[in-house]
């Protein structure tokens, strides 16, 4: 019974050593594995990050200045603003100083050209606190956003992700309305 037991035992425990070799080929966990959280934080901004970026080259130049009705921004003041607020999010999630306020570039791009500048230098200046997220440093506190209340790592980084999807969800109108299909319902 006893050598039953070693035997068994022992193909256990090659399998196991087995098993562990295949897995070690394959290399090291994935990012989603290791930081679950923090990937699934990257994954939602980088769909957000992705619908802006092609809304904002689907729009011809002409349409940048379409409003629905005048209580309302343009369709360039919108990611101008986004643009600004980037930064004010992501400087929080940074723990520094925002090098922009929300509303720099609403006052000063007026192109397409000008509005895509600035919203892929704030979209660039925003990937380097995603990728720096870890599932440990999303806890740890910094200053809110917008002079907010002090909230984990994570706290403005997701709230940037809401606040482009909120404004997608306005683009879409303004594309629905010129007769255009937005680019996430085009793929």
């Amino acid at each position: 019974m006893r050598l039953q037991a070693s035997i068994i035992c022992t193909a256990v425990t090659i399998s196991l050593s087995s098993a562990f070799v295949i897995h070690a080929d394959q290399g090291t966990p994935s990012a989603s594995m290791s930081n679950p959280i923090s990937q699934a934080i990257r994954d939602t901004w980088e769909s957000a990050k992705r619908n802006m970026n092609e809304s904002a080259a689907q729009m011809p130049e002409a349409d940048y200045e379409f409003r629905p009705t005048d209580q309302v921004r343009t369709f360039g003041e919108i990611l101008a603003h986004v643009a600004g607020a980037n930064y004010v999010y992501c400087s929080a999630a940074r723990g520094e100083k925002s090098p922009h306020e929300e509303d720099d570039f609403e006052k000063t791009a007026r192109t397409k050209a000008q509005i895509i500048k600035v919203l892929n230098d704030s979209t660039a200046y925003c990937d380097v606190a995603y990728k720096a997220l870890t599932d440990r440093s999303a806890a740890e506190v910094v200053p809110g956003a917008f002079g907010g209340t002090d909230a984990g790592r994570a706290s403005p980084l997701m709230r940037n992700v809401g606040h482009l999807n909120e404004h997608y969800g306005n683009l879409v109108t303004y594309f629905r309305i010129k007769g255009m299909v937005p680019p996430s319902s085009r793929r």
